[in-house]
């Protein structure tokens, strides 16, 4: 596994998780072609920091980016510091703004092709199967209640 981690982002968690949902467990380059063309502002600092990370895998592998199948294993964007400041309100009154920060960590691993199915290479976990129902047996219930 591979991260890059960016801290103090001067963008409010809410938003950059809606970010963060794009690309979680995408292709790195589809994840770079997804932020590349996202019209939200948060995408931009997402874009740097996945290419961040994809840099930091070539650096510590040794192999090239496009020989190998990376994709983005983990996202996490926690909440950072947050500064407070005043508004003025009617009436002498003041209203409380929160600029809010967040902290985000990226991932990235390579893709093990096994039997046909993909598995995380460091996770280790075997896949979960469905469990099979044999036979089956249809229940119907009646409704009791009455209406007035």
């Amino acid at each position: 596994m591979y991260m890059a981690k960016l801290n103090n982002c001067p963008t409010s968690p809410r938003k950059m998780n809606l970010v963060a949902e794009l690309i979680r467990e995408k292709d790195v380059y589809q994840a770079l072609n997804i932020l590349h063309f996202s019209p939200k502002h948060a995408a931009k600092k997402m874009e740097k920091l996945l290419r961040s990370a994809i840099s930091n895998f070539e650096q510590k592998s040794g192999e090239r980016a496009e020989d190998s199948s990376l994709f983005v294993s983990e996202v996490r964007v926690d909440g950072g510091p947050i500064l407070k400041r005043f508004r003025p309100a009617p009436q002498g009154r003041a209203y409380r703004i929160r600029k809010r920060s967040n902290h985000i960590i990226l991932a990235v691993d390579r893709r093990i092709e096994t039997a046909g199915t993909t598995a995380n290479e460091t996770a280790g976990e075997e896949l979960l199967e469905a469990p099979q129902i044999e036979d089956a047996q249809v229940v119907e219930t009646t409704d009791t209640t009455t209406e007035e």
